[in-house]
């Protein structure tokens, strides 16, 4: 999984979110942090499901479309 572009970016995604997520306020420290880190997690998540089970056209589609869909509820929450 190392050499997919791909999930080296979403991992150093998840690493920035991470330390940057560290900076945050106490107020938001529980609920926006838990939300933010927790979708950027599942970005690379699913591309290393997506990755093992690419034998599998329909599988592979799905996982990466999810992939995606976190990535999506990853901005909003850094939107907020």
């Amino acid at each position: 999984m190392g050499d997919l572009k791909v999930y080296q970016l979403s991992y150093k995604l998840v690493m920035d979110i991470f330390h940057i997520s560290n900076k945050f306020s106490n107020e938001e420290k529980y609920s926006l942090t838990d939300q933010i880190r927790r979708s950027s997690r599942s970005i690379p998540a699913n591309i290393a499901e997506a990755y093992r089970k690419r034998q599998y056209p329909k599988h592979f589609v799905s996982k990466l479309s999810d992939s995606d869909s976190e990535l999506a509820e990853t901005i909003v929450w850094l939107d907020f």
